[in-house]
């Protein structure tokens, strides 16, 4: 029998190709996550709180832990997305996921539109309305075009890169009192649960629950014998999006606690390029608006899509074309729903993502149905009780800060 000339080959190109995956996984989460919703929400929230946010972050990361583990490694065992897992479990349930899930990626993308209308005001001081229609038909022809998404896609990585270099200069120069964020990440002078909901919900909630593991699911990247990899995948990516959060909050605070009083709700607000503006300069302000722009722009793209890949749960045979105009019909509403509110966009910004952590317990109790309950969608493998007992806290008390958050949250839209 010939024997393979160059043994193992495939084995070293399977695992290349699962790093790969794995590597644009936790970029596509963390991507998702570190949007103008985090930023504008990570700005806010220091401004009313200061060094008391810290405890909320500290929450978010702990519940995305939690929240993002338990999925990832469902969906990888399942092999199933989130919907079809949802209806093997519990018939029925996986076409009301799908329908929050579109709702809420909905209004993650009105968010969106206006914090590109936020960045470009910034860059270069236009009407933040204006700025969020023109944005809305960037991200259109961006999406129509192989090419210009290709690219887009490289520059969006440098433009991260530079956020992570522009926001740990700003954290440097504004001097934060870090022994005092410190003390209140673990030992808060208040708790405010509807804070807690909406950064958990601008972080993991919503269509970014999904995007991460469906992704490797597509790519191929599933099983038993895949669940280490999955597992420190999602933990990369949870460490990478709580690492920045803290950073920025860090920077923001040295801002506020300097005696700079940040607008969080008028109509041209902006309280996170007030802050660096105010640190960094009028170079700083430009910096972060075209930052805020690029993350903005991509997360128009990014949360159409998703969002319309769970539209497959109503009909099987949605194919790449209808799915591709249908992402562009998405965008177009979200643009005209934008347009029509009257709401400010930061404060906007910060109503998505609370409404997202409302929406974000139904899909978590479903996951952990299936894991104390079908052992068998999973092939039988035993899944970790202490993840189960983790899940089950986590998701009794998202539902809990829901109950607790939904008057304050909604009362973002009337500001």
């Amino acid at each position: 029998m010939a024997m393979d000339p160059t043994p193992g080959a495939k084995p070293v190109s399977f695992a290349a190709s699962r790093r790969s995956s794995l590597v644009a996984a936790i970029f596509l989460m963390a991507t998702s996550a570190i949007g103008p919703g985090f930023i504008t929400q990570t700005a806010t929230f220091t401004s009313s709180m200061g060094a008391a946010f810290a405890f909320g972050i500290l929450a978010s990361v702990l519940i995305d832990f939690v929240v993002q583990i338990n999925v990832w490694r469902m969906v990888s065992l399942t092999r199933m997305r989130a919907p079809e897992l949802a209806n093997a479990a519990l018939p029925g349930s996986g076409h009301l996921l799908a329908i929050f899930v579109i709702f809420g990626g909905l209004t993650f993308n009105v968010g969106n539109i206006a914090g590109a209308g936020l960045g470009l005001n910034a860059l270069m001081g236009l009407d933040v309305k204006w700025g969020g229609a023109l944005s809305a038909l960037v991200a259109i022809g961006i999406f129509s075009s192989k090419r210009a998404g290709a690219a887009v896609d490289r520059i969006i990585i440098v433009l991260g890169l530079v956020m992570i270099a522009l926001t740990a200069f700003v954290a440097w120069v504004s001097n934060p009192p870090v022994g005092e964020a410190l003390r209140q990440t673990v030992m808060p002078d208040s708790i405010n649960f509807a804070t807690i909901t909406t950064i958990v919900g601008g972080t993991v909630g919503g269509y970014i629950t999904y995007a991460g593991a469906h992704r490797l699911l597509d790519k191929g990247v599933h099983g038993v014998e895949n669940l280490g990899a999955v597992t420190r995948g999602a933990l990369s990516g949870i460490a990478v999006t709580g690492l920045m959060r803290y950073v920025l909050f860090l920077a923001v605070l040295g801002v506020v606690a300097s005696g700079i009083s940040l607008d969080v709700s008028g109509q041209a607000a902006n309280p996170a390029a007030q802050a660096f503006q105010h640190a960094a300069g009028e170079l700083g302000l430009r910096v972060f608006g075209l930052v805020l722009w690029g993350a903005a722009i991509t997360s128009v793209i990014g949360a159409a899509y998703t969002s319309l890949s769970f539209i497959t749960v109503f009909h099987k045979n949605v194919t790449d074309q209808i799915r591709n105009r249908g992402t562009v019909v998405f965008i177009v509403i979200s643009l005209a729903v934008y347009l029509s509110l009257g709401t400010a966009p930061a404060a906007l910004l910060v109503f998505v993502g609370g409404l997202n952590g409302l929406i974000l317990p139904l899909g978590l109790s479903i996951f952990m149905w299936v894991g104390w309950t079908r052992a068998d969608l999973m092939g039988g493998y035993h899944y970790p009780r202490w993840l189960l007992v983790l899940g089950t806290i986590t998701c009794l008390l998202t539902w809990y800060m829901g109950y607790k958050s939904i008057g304050p949250i909604f009362a973002f839209l009337s500001l």
